[in-house]
């Protein structure tokens, strides 16, 4: 039940619990009882509402921002990652395999706002040895979540 139950409110968090209860086939207080264990465990981490923010008149850029770290002995990567996400333009950071080490996503109102940051605070870090930026232009799909619809051709066939 538990991973039907995380799958289904991770696609709709505003989902009614009397339409999940109905879905997953239990009482309305077994769900509420079971979310509430999930939240106390920390399997439920927080609930979040998605904003097509292109489609505001609020100010923001987002960025990926690649970072390349000398983990130091006895501190790791999470010392430093911890550094790094206690900022609050970062929205996430994610521990990487590959080119890279961290994965950083902050949010700015500019891109020059953005740029300062990286090479103000990020970049000063003693055990970052290299950034690389990339700005999000446009989000087609976020979350699972397809953040364009595709509009209906509403011109009329002609018939020669």
């Amino acid at each position: 039940m538990r991973e039907k139950l995380l799958n289904i409110i991770e696609k709709n968090s505003r989902i009614d619990l009397k339409e999940v209860a109905i879905i997953l086939g239990v009482e309305e207080v077994t769900v509420v009882n079971e979310l509430a264990a999930l939240e106390a465990e920390g399997i439920i981490c927080g609930y979040h509402t998605m904003i097509d923010w292109d489609k505001t008149s609020v100010d923001k850029v987002q960025a990926l921002i690649e970072v390349r770290v000398t983990p130091q002995r006895g501190r790791g990567f999470d010392q430093i990652a911890e550094r790094i996400f206690n900022y609050s333009e970062v929205t996430s950071a994610y521990l990487m395999s590959g080119g890279y080490d961290i994965l950083v996503i902050l949010e700015g109102k500019t891109l020059k706002e953005v740029s300062m940051f990286v090479t103000e605070k990020l970049s000063t870090i003693d055990e970052v040895i290299s950034t690389a930026t990339h700005f999000i232009l446009k989000k087609y799909k976020d979350h699972g979540t397809v953040m364009q619809k595709k509009k209906k051709d509403e011109r009329e066939a002609f018939m020669p």
